[in-house]
Parts: C-alpha cells; structure tokens; sequence
C-alpha cells in the first residue's frame, strides 16, 4: 500500500488515495498498528480518500487508535493539500466528511488551506467550562501559566470523569495572550496531548468570543505546539457561521507499507 505522510501545524496524518476502493480499512487493529509511532509509520490518525458522487471527494478518518472518528480539523485540512497534490482539485473543492459537506480553498503552492467548519447553534456551561461541538465534541476551559500546565493528566481526567468517560471529549486549555490565544489539547482516540487540534481552536475560538461578548465578523489568531492557525466566522449574538479554519498543511514523505 502507496501511503503519503502530512502535517498541519504539528498535527499529522497518513493518507492513502482509495478512489478504487481497493482497500478494505475497516479494520482497527490494522489502522492502529500503522499509527503506532514505534512499530508503525506515526501519526495522529489515518485517512482514505475516497470518490464520492456529488462531491470532488468524500474524507474517510480514523484516530491513531484505529477507530473511525468524529470531524478532524487539521485532517481536513491536509486531506485537501493531498487532493490537490493527486490532481483530484485544483484550488477550490466540495467534499465530503463525516459531519457533512465542507467548503475548502487551496493556495497556489498547495501548503496553506481555508477551510470552511459546520455552523454552530449553541455553546452550554460547565461549570466554569464551556462545551461546544465543531463538528467534534470540545470542552473549552480558559488557564493561567498554560506552559507550564500537565495537560495529559488534567485532559485525561476530564475526558474520563463520569459526565464524558463514555462518549468522550477533547479537552481544550485556552490562556489569553492579549493579542492571540495559546491552546494545549488533549484529544479523545489519540488519548494523549497533540500539537494541534483543528476543530479545538475553532471551539476555543468561539467561546472566547461568546464569553467576550464579541459579535460581527470576527478574526482570531491561535497558538498551538505546533505553530500558528487562523480562525475567522461571523457572530450574530446566537449562531456562529461562514467559520473557516485557516492554516499550513504540508507534505512529509511518502512511502510503502505491507
């Protein structure tokens, strides 16, 4: 099997180009070893890209851990560098992934990629918390001295408190920096810290906003581990719309793998 490595902002990715459809990946223990980052090739998660009708294509992701997951980001994201890279798109594309249809445009170069989130109707309270899903479920906590934080241990202990130990979530630490907002994630089937979580910043993203009070046309620059994203969406006082996820996503290495 033909397999290319990319990455967006730290958060990385094995993609493999299924249009025919001769790869049955159903099968997490497979998917998982090919993840593993000492046995395997490494990554945060897998993806097939697959041909659709109606759309350019459809976006088929798995978790390092080898189950099919909620919508990633980053993935997203590097999913369209990739199909730009097969010929599949030129600069503009309509796909197709778990949550729905996505919106998507590619730079000319094919490392810096817009795209465009489901909506958001609602954003509810816990406790000091604010949850929201982007198209996978977040929980958006703010923090002082975030560098310095253990977010391993106080991700995994809210991912697995007794509200959310069953469908989990992914666990945002947001500290703001006056200028832009520095996020740590821990992410739910990887179950561990990333270097970046895309839909993660556009729920931290637009919690600050509600909890600001900020409505219009609204611009955000994030920090993560592994470098800067951009998230920019539109709020009316209740929903969040035309939110687009803006960052690099890159190309690694390619190789073969039994």
């Amino acid at each position: 099997m033909h397999f290319y490595k990319y990455q967006g902002a730290g958060n990385d990715f094995i993609l493999v180009d299924n249009r025919d459809q001769a790869i049955n990946h159903e099968n997490p223990a497979w998917i998982a070893s090919i993840c593993d980052r000492r046995f395997g090739v490494g990554a945060d998660g897998m993806m097939f890209l697959q041909s659709r009708e109606g759309y350019d294509f459809e976006m088929v992701y798995y978790n390092s851990d080898g189950k099919p997951s909620s919508m990633c980001g980053n993935g997203g994201r590097c999913i369209v560098a990739f199909a730009k890279h097969m010929g599949v798109i030129k600069s503009e594309t309509n796909f197709l992934a778990v949550d729905g249809p996505h919106y998507a445009k590619v730079s000319e170069e094919g490392n810096w990629v817009s795209l465009q989130m489901i909506d958001v109707q609602s954003i509810i309270n816990d406790g000091k918390a604010q949850v929201l899903d982007t198209g996978s479920p977040h929980y958006v906590v703010t923090t002082a001295g975030l560098s310095g934080k253990d977010v391993y241990s106080e991700g995994r202990s809210i991912r697995y408190n007794e509200t959310y130990k069953d469908t989990g979530i992914n666990v945002n630490f947001v500290e703001d920096m006056n200028d832009h907002y520095f996020v740590r994630t821990y992410e739910r089937g990887v179950e561990d810290e990333t270097f970046a979580c895309g839909t993660g910043v556009t729920a931290v993203a637009l919690a600050m906003a509600k909890a600001k009070g900020q409505s219009g046309d609204i611009y955000t620059k994030i920090k993560v581990l592994g470098g800067n994203l951009n998230i920019r969406f539109h709020h009316d006082g209740k929903k969040f719309s035309n939110i687009f996820l803006e960052g690099p996503a890159e190309y690694v290495f390619e190789g073969d793998i039994k």
